[in-house]
């Protein structure tokens, strides 16, 4: 096994905890709190997934730097657009822009005072991360055939 094809593994085991992670929050947990505006039911799943959460997320962005550059789009390329692993890594990289402000609005403002006059926000943050995650694999998958 190539270093590469390790990165690669450890990489996707790190984004089947993330995506899959907000997947189970979102149609396994969220239905269930908003329906009983009950916010404990997302605190007690934040409370369990932030550590195993948290650490993929890091996995993912080390890892993904990593094999950015074994595929020759260094940072001096990043946001370039000019060529199909440019446009996926610079895309990717943007996403995980917005997945860090979707994260710094729900630590600081919303899950330390959530409730159920503020939970349908706490889940549009929530929706928009698992859909950013979603897409952002789904943009890795293209890289096997030159990216986008």
């Amino acid at each position: 096994m190539t270093l590469h094809h390790f990165i690669l593994t450890i990489h996707l085991l790190a984004a089947t905890v993330w995506v899959g992670g907000h997947l189970l929050l979102s149609i396994g947990y969220l239905p269930k709190a908003l329906k009983k505006k009950d916010p404990k039911i997302i605190l007690n799943f934040e409370k369990k997934f932030e550590a195993l959460g948290m650490s993929s997320l890091a996995l993912l962005i080390v890892t993904g730097i990593w094999m950015a550059y074994d595929f020759g789009v260094t940072i001096e390329t990043w946001f370039d657009f000019s060529g199909g692993f440019e446009t996926v890594i610079s895309t990717k990289l943007v996403l995980l822009f917005c997945t860090f402000v979707c994260a710094i609005c729900a630590q600081l403002y919303f899950i330390p005072n959530l409730d159920k006059y503020n939970i349908k926000i706490m889940a549009f943050i929530i929706l928009t991360v698992t859909l950013i995650g979603v897409a952002m694999l789904v943009l890795g998958s293209t890289l096997r055939y030159g990216g986008i």
